[in-house]
């Protein structure tokens, strides 16, 4: 297989329209995304609508492989070959940015297409939980304030809390989620009681992520995968159990479970579109501008996502959180003229 060099964009551009329609990756015609499980669900409708309204466009393959999993193959090269899109449940990576470059993928395509919120979630007969980001700090990290965690009920954690055993179901080191988790919740929630934490955040991040972030791998926390909908099941047979997933998934299963207050603010669609909530954050796909043009629908399929990510578009009906105003004429914007990112923002 041709392997590209990071050289001009027009070369890498015919090179990318050689391998997308019959180079030697072989022809590919339909979309191929991979990435996160919280985005998976809006990027499926999208598909589905272009299908809907285009009867010679072939269904677009969906995979559900987790963010930083769907980083590494999306990174890994440009043609037919790679993924055209990433979901994800954070923002790339300065890293993740550079490994793309390295593989000649060139200029990146950044859109946030809504808000999520990082639910936490117990079964309708579970213990009323309302916690801090103190509270799971305490409960999931591997060692709290420098020590090994040996919490295990919550009660142990916060004398006000009930005596139950702390069993939290989520997601695996490779999604958004998680991430989100450990820089929204954890992280808070060590600078809140950790002096050491806190002297460490600017001066050595690196320390400062390796004390507060870690989650302890000890069987409290269980590691449920990419499939949100089994985390659900999970909480119905250990209803004492508390589970972790985008918001979305919360609001498909309000029959079945019910969100926990995080700092007295329940996960709802107000309280996170208006940044009360503390685990609120971006959703965003990223595309590989060569691609825009070599693979056939893509750039209609970024339209549809532009036109229906609005307050009352049937993104939101599937509780996706309507970005701000300003946010989305920012990303229709980066739809519309394929503006790609500027990696000098990355982290």
């Amino acid at each position: 297989m041709l392997r590209l060099l990071p050289l001009a964009p027009l070369l890498a551009l015919a090179a990318c329209h050689d391998q997308a329609n019959g180079g030697g990756a072989g022809a590919r015609d339909q979309i191929r995304v991979v990435g996160s499980s919280t985005v998976y669900p809006f990027t499926t409708m999208i598909a589905e609508q272009l299908v809907a309204t285009d009867p010679d466009a072939r269904a677009p393959v969906i995979e559900a492989t987790g963010t930083g999993a769907g980083m590494k193959l999306f990174c890994a090269g440009i043609g037919a070959a790679y993924p055209d899109i990433e979901d994800a449940s954070r923002r790339m990576h300065a890293s993740e940015y550079r490994d793309c470059q390295a593989h000649g993928v060139g200029p990146v395509l950044e859109v946030p297409i809504g808000i999520d919120g990082i639910a936490f979630a117990e079964a309708k007969s579970g213990p009323k939980l309302a916690l801090t980001p103190t509270d799971l700090y305490l409960a999931l990290a591997a060692a709290p304030r420098g020590r090994p965690n040996t919490a295990r009920t919550w009660a142990d954690v916060n004398p006000r809390l009930p005596a139950v055993p702390i069993q939290v179901y989520g997601p695996p080191a490779t999604s958004g989620t998680r991430d989100a988790l450990a820089d929204l919740i954890l992280a808070k929630g060590c600078d809140a009681v950790d002096p050491v934490a806190r002297g460490l955040a600017s001066r050595d991040p690196e320390a400062h992520r390796a004390r507060c972030s870690r989650i302890r791998e000890d069987g409290v926390y269980i590691d449920a995968g990419e499939n949100d909908n089994l985390i659900v099941q999970k909480l119905q047979s250990n209803p004492n159990a508390l589970g972790i997933f985008g918001y979305s998934y919360l609001e498909e299963n309000r029959d079945s479970v019910n969100g926990v207050p995080i700092d007295g603010v329940p996960p709802t669609y107000q309280a996170i579109a208006s940044g009360r909530y503390p685990g609120a954050r971006a959703l965003y796909i990223y595309v590989k501008k060569a691609h825009i043009d070599a693979i056939p629908g893509l750039r209609a399929f970024l339209d549809l996502y532009a036109a229906n990510w609005g307050p009352q578009g049937p993104l939101v009906a599937r509780a996706l959180i309507a970005a701000p105003p300003a946010m989305r004429a920012r990303a229709a914007a980066i739809v519309a003229r394929a503006i790609p990112l500027d990696p000098a923002t990355l982290s």
